[in-house]
């Protein structure tokens, strides 16, 4: 029971940020979108541990604070400097936006965590236990698991009605150009990569940038301002 605490900590720790920037931030500002669907998220992944849903708890709990903490340090980069990432950047630049809905908020959010900082997040563990990708497959296939099944949730509570939402409707067009299953399939692939790459710090130093870019700009799309 002793060493399970030793690693439950800094999960609480996670759970304990992202809650009090719920609490500090506008329920309409698009971080704090996102910043609910994630705690969620992490909230789901805390209680899967809790009831030995996961094979080896300690690779599942430092999976998800590496995580976790690409994204708190990125609120935090905002923050200070005024520019996370790239890959997060269209959501802090287009928070305040009217024209953006809570959906594309949410979901530019996702693409931003899981297009980079999953993969990231991947290289992080596998250096912290001393493994190799293919340790923590299962551990990185739950966790997705639960970011699929919490998306189809966040569709349902996002979406505007079906009398609302037509065919014609821009936003119909924007659901269907990103899909959390394949963005988690090019994590997989680029987190195996980076690994390979990791005794070539340059080359893997370029392919994070490219990544980083790439996800900044799908990001963008989804961050299309729209009719209301």
């Amino acid at each position: 029971m002793a060493q399970l605490e030793q690693f439950t900590t800094p999960l609480d720790t996670v759970v304990s940020r992202m809650r009090a920037l719920e609490e500090d931030l506008p329920e309409r500002d698009g971080v704090a979108v996102f910043n609910r669907v994630y705690l969620a998220v992490t909230e789901a992944v805390d209680r899967c541990v809790d009831g030995g849903r996961f094979a080896d708890a300690r690779a599942a709990i430092t999976l998800d604070v590496r995580f976790a903490e690409r994204y708190l340090a990125a609120v935090d980069a905002a923050a200070r400097e005024g520019r996370p990432p790239a890959c997060w950047r269209p959501l802090f630049q287009f928070r305040r936006h009217p024209g953006v809905r809570p959906l594309q908020f949410a979901l530019a959010g996702i693409n931003a965590h899981i297009g980079h900082d999953l993969a990231l997040a991947v290289v992080d563990t596998c250096r912290t236990l001393g493994c190799e990708p293919a340790d923590v497959e299962d551990e990185f296939d739950r966790v997705g698991d639960l970011l699929v099944s919490l998306e189809e949730r966040i569709r349902e509570d996002l979406m505007p009605g079906p009398d609302l939402l037509q065919v014609a409707d821009p936003l119909t067009h924007l659901l269907g150009s990103w899909s959390l299953e394949r963005a988690r399939d090019a994590t997989w692939t680029a987190a195996r990569a980076l690994w390979a790459l990791r005794g070539l710090p340059d080359m893997a130093g370029e392919f994070t940038e490219r990544l980083d870019t790439a996800v900044g700009f799908a990001g963008r799309m989804l961050l299309t301002p729209l009719p209301a």
